[in-house]
């Protein structure tokens, strides 16, 4: 039974609320009775002394004992590693390797208990009943997020295994590009199945008229129906890196010649072969490469280190590719980045020795079509980088563990835990989800996606080389990637390196509203840095997400020590910008900007038609083009499988709950915490007004324009659906 709240009365005395907000299983099930605490916030050395025992048994009874396996109705939380992403038992080929530890470092997920493969001591066994995740971390039934939770596991289960009986050739590209417009204009035949499909996809399941078909009919994103062909522009490519779906790659160039960090015995020389002399042609001659490096004007997405080492085994695999591959952007007198070149390296694999090659835009046909291809593999690139990145292991990964040592160490009374908690909702649900269908093998990033049956394992080297909590804050990470520098006298801060950054200038507003509200709320609890070191609860917490959550990472240098209000402040602030700006900005966006495929294609199946080709491959080439890039691109059965999900992934519950939007029932007592909330939702609903005014300045080229998509992936509410904006409190889908 999910019990709601309990009110206590007693004449003449105020009514004392509990909120519980929980399932309560069966006796039969679970004998021992549940504790339920009234709302008001105590920090453990303030907690009356009748309820203290309770408060600790309380937090007993959520640890667990680390033994046997989770059922359904358990509220246990626990570590383990992602050594279930794999399926030895059906399958030699299904294969992978444990994420978490020295070989493969990485956050931990929640514990199931569930026992090893009988081919494979260290996986964790499939059953193909739903991944545990404690109760009522679930999404509840009495919410319209159920029913985004069982779109998206119908989807998983249902609607793409038809899809693939349905398109029998799982290498069969499209013909043309007017074949792919019939996925908007004609749909795909669907089966009588009751109105399930139609339940499932609303948006996109159509019936044409009485008796007739259900078909697959997918909406127009966004950018397609402002600009059907802005996909074929340079100066979209470049205007997408600051605000379109993963804004979170580019960075300044700050050496040349731009060098790799690999062994060069392995990997070939470490200088990139884009030269001085290529980029002071491209840029016309406005100025020298030492000027442009002076004045700021260089800027590359680098995915080569990361790439490189996994070039020899993807390409191992049938039907994709895979080269390291850096894009150098020039910032021009308009505000607007411009792709310069794109280098492209293969490296010595077997008897074949290194290739490598730097790309430019060019006028004459064969180099222009040379020069769409290399889009096409650094557009993958960062389709890969993006969901494996800057999506999973920077938002749903890593706020796991947060999570699961919240609620294995602070109180429901804890103040900390009343802040964090929103933030929290359906989270290890979703990823658990992730772990079924998305992310595991043969799953959808595996099955559509460059990197293959490697993917998972490429993000845990991205984890291991480039996460750090305390860079996971926007003005840490924009001045990491030089994209800002610290400056007091300016606004948030900051200076942004490139004025007109879309999401960087709103996520500036945002992060500096969630701070703020931080601020106002911490000040309320602790006196001073004394009540913070004493806090035994918020100091367990703290240590256990370093030691235990992210223990591969445990001893590193810059996790933050929690002993002043700042460094307290900081961290809250971090993980809620995380949870709500970060996941937002790169996740509702995905159909708009990914839903058309030549825009953000998943995958390159074929190299370039310049690497070691045959006679006949390049007379191909020169013949028809444009049939060899569409080869280059998705599959039909992988193109569709992504448009589906990614609808579902972009869409927003009728009920979402949303940053500052509605104040938690437990705080509406206070009018310290009451009065400083009101002030957040004050900061954002101006926040909003600021983002409608930006997108009408024609000055702002990177946010209006004929046919451009307005960024309003920050704007803090949104109606139900795929709209593009809306900040949910928490990572919900």
């Amino acid at each position: 039974m999910f019990f709601n709240n309990i009110l206590l009365t007693s004449s003449g005395n105020p009514t004392v609320t509990v909120t519980c907000n929980s399932w309560v299983s069966s006796k039969n099930d679970n004998p021992d009775m549940r504790i339920f605490f009234p709302d008001k916030s105590y920090l453990p050395s303030q907690t009356p002394s009748g309820i203290k025992k309770l408060r600790e048994q309380e937090l007993d009874n959520l640890c667990g004992n680390g033994q046997g396996e989770r059922k359904t109705f358990d509220r246990i939380y626990d570590y383990d590693k992602y050594n279930d992403l794999g399926n030895p038992d059906e399958s030699t080929s299904k294969r992978r390797p444990v994420l978490g530890g020295p070989l493969h470092p990485y956050p931990r997920r929640c514990r199931t208990g569930r026992g090893p493969t009988d081919t494979d001591p260290y996986a964790e066994k499939i059953t193909g009943d739903p991944n545990y995740v404690p109760r009522d971390e679930a999404f509840s039934a009495v919410k319209d997020f159920n029913f985004q939770y069982k779109t998206l596991r119908g989807v998983l289960r249902g609607i793409i295994p038809y899809l693939q009986t349905a398109l029998v050739n799982p290498d069969l590209g499209f013909p043309t590009f007017t074949r792919i417009d019939t996925l908007y204009d004609d749909g795909l035949p669907m089966p009588d199945n009751e109105g399930i499909y139609k339940y499932l996809l609303p948006r996109l399941i159509k019936k044409l008229g009485e008796g007739l078909e259900e078909i697959l009919l997918f909406e127009p994103p966004e950018l397609m129906n402002r600009d059907k062909f802005s996909w074929f522009r340079d100066e979209e490519f470049g205007r997408q890196t600051l605000a379109g779906l993963n804004p979170l790659s580019i960075q300044l160039v700050t050496e040349w010649p731009m060098k790799s960090k690999l062994d060069p015995d392995l990997y070939g020389p470490a200088e990139s072969s884009i030269t001085k002399e290529i980029v002071e042609r491209e840029i016309n001659g406005v100025m020298t490469l030492e000027e442009a490096m002076e004045q700021k004007k260089l800027f590359v997405i680098d995915y080569n280190d990361i790439l490189l080492p996994y070039v020899k085994k993807v390409r191992e695999l049938e039907g994709t590719t895979l080269y390291g591959s850096r894009t150098l952007f020039f910032l021009n007198e308009k505000n607007t980045l411009m792709p310069i070149a794109i280098e492209l390296t293969r490296p010595v694999i077997d008897d074949k020795p290194e290739w490598r090659h730097a790309f430019t835009p060019s006028s004459d046909a064969t180099n222009l079509w040379l020069w769409r291809f290399a889009k096409a593999h650094v557009l993958a690139h960062d389709s890969g980088y993006h969901q494996l990145v800057s999506h999973w292991v920077r938002t749903h990964c890593c706020m796991e563990p947060y999570i699961i040592a919240a609620n294995r160490n602070l109180s429901v009374m804890h103040p900390i835990y009343k802040l964090l908690r929103p933030h929290f909702r359906y989270t290890m649900e979703i990823n658990a989800l992730a772990r079924e269908g998305l992310i595991n093998a043969d799953g959808i990033i595996e099955s559509c996606f460059s990197p293959g049956r490697y993917s998972m394992e490429l993000s845990s080297a991205a984890y291991d080389q480039l996460w750090r909590f305390d860079m996971e804050a926007l003005p840490a990470d924009l001045i990491r990637r030089g994209m800002a520098v610290e400056d007091r006298t300016a606004e948030h801060g900051v200076r942004l390196t490139i004025e007109d950054y879309p999401f960087a200038n709103d996520g500036l507003m945002l992060w500096d509203a969630i701070k703020t509200w931080v601020t106002d709320y911490v000040n309320r609890y602790y006196r001073d840095a004394n009540t913070i070191e004493t806090d035994t609860e918020l100091q367990a917490w703290w240590t256990e997400v370093r030691t235990k959550g992210h223990a591969d990472k445990k001893d590193e240098p810059w996790w933050p020590v929690l002993n002043t209000k700042d460094s307290l402040v900081q961290t809250l602030s971090t993980i809620i910008w995380v949870a709500s700006g970060h996941h937002a900005a790169v996740n509702f966006g995905q159909y708009d900007y990914a839903g058309y495929f030549p825009n953000r294609p998943t995958i390159a199946r074929t190299n370039v038609p310049i690497e070691d080709p045959t006679e006949a491959e390049f007379k191909n080439f020169i013949v028809k083009p444009e049939a060899e890039l569409l080869k280059c691109f998705p599959s039909q059965i992988q193109a569709v499988k992504v448009m589906v999900v990614l609808d579902v992934l972009s869409t927003h519950s009728p009920d979402e709950e949303y940053i500052a939007d509605e104040l938690e029932s437990y705080w509406s007592e206070d009018p310290v915490i009451k009065a400083a909330f009101d002030l957040f939702k004050g900061r954002l609903t101006c926040m909003n007004g600021i983002i409608e005014a930006r997108n009408a300045d024609p000055k702002l080229r990177n946010r209006i324009g004929a046919g451009v998509v307005s960024y309003e992936l920050l704007k803090q509410l949104s109606k139900p659906g795929v709209t593009g904006m809306g900040v949910p409190n928490s990572i919900s889908i």
